[in-house]
């Protein structure tokens, strides 16, 4: 072969060695490939992360929590009262209650923690042999048995009953209170609250005149309603604070005691004869 030819042969091995052009596209398109598919994980992990957050923020986390617990026992508890007042006595297992709240879809723990503990051991719900039904304060079943309580209270000196309790427990309560007529006093706290009284009529009559001037020129102005009160218990009579607004009684401060002298040791008892007292200033010589 022609020695031309084999040194041009070489030096075209040299310059094809020395410029590896096709390898350095091929790493600068992977590497451009990666550039490109890192944004691309990165939005998939923050498509992620908002899903996970709207998971963790979604219905099925509010569902468990103890807010949405309490807020369906809420509920219940005003749905048992409102039926009461309606006239719906009757009592309803768990099942019914949960269709007539539109209660469906709470998870079978929360069921449990009702059934066991909530409507169980709640003051206004009344538990009857795995069915639940509303209990108020004043049981009331019509205009005759408000008339007895009221009667009753009056007999024994316990005042009146607070409106907010006949209506919790009376079903149809306006209605009965409306045909019981002057039969009942309503009084009006200073707290807006309304409270009813048996008005008896037997207690109706004209008081003479001597008998209201005698009253009138006893004075009970240096009497307070404390000493009034313990008059009262002494003579055997209850007092109507209990139906009233509770007062609050004001806080007394400590008076802080007068500051103790500190007692501060004396030095040099020794010379108690020798030295003098320059406190007045330097005495004057003799």
């Amino acid at each position: 072969m022609d020695p031309a030819l084999l040194r041009e042969r070489e030096l075209f091995k040299k310059r094809a060695l020395s410029t590896p052009a096709v390898e350095k596209r091929h790493a600068a398109s992977d590497s451009g490939s990666h550039k490109r598919k890192k944004p691309k994980v990165e939005k998939d992990g923050s498509s992620g992360s908002k899903h996970g957050s709207e998971s963790s923020n979604g219905k099925f986390n509010i569902k468990t929590s103890s807010g949405y617990k309490f807020g369906c026992l809420a509920k219940i508890v005003n749905y048992m009262k409102t039926r009461h007042q309606n006239g719906d006595t009757h009592h309803l297992n768990l099942e019914e209650i949960l269709d007539e709240t539109k209660l469906l879809d709470i998870s079978m723990k929360q069921k449990q923690w009702l059934m066991t503990e909530a409507l169980a051991n709640n003051p206004k719900i009344d538990v009857r042999d795995g069915s639940y039904g509303f209990k108020p304060k004043y049981n009331l079943k019509d205009k005759k048995a408000l008339l007895r309580l009221l009667d009753k209270h009056d007999q024994l000196g316990l005042g009146g009953v607070l409106l907010d309790d006949v209506e919790e427990g009376l079903p149809n309560s306006a209605k009965a209170i409306k045909a019981l007529g002057d039969q009942i006093i309503f009084v009006t706290r200073p707290d807006k609250k309304k409270i009813l009284f048996y008005n008896d009529k037997h207690c109706q009559f004209t008081v003479d005149e001597e008998f209201q001037k005698l009253w009138r020129s006893v004075p009970v102005d240096s009497i307070d309603d404390e000493k009034i009160d313990e008059y009262l218990k002494k003579q055997g009579i209850s007092s109507m604070q209990e139906t009233g607004p509770k007062k609050v009684l004001p806080i007394h401060k400590r008076k802080k005691g007068g500051q103790k002298k500190r007692n501060f040791k004396t030095h040099n008892n020794h010379l108690a004869g020798v030295l003098e007292d320059y406190t007045d200033g330097v005495p004057s010589k003799k």
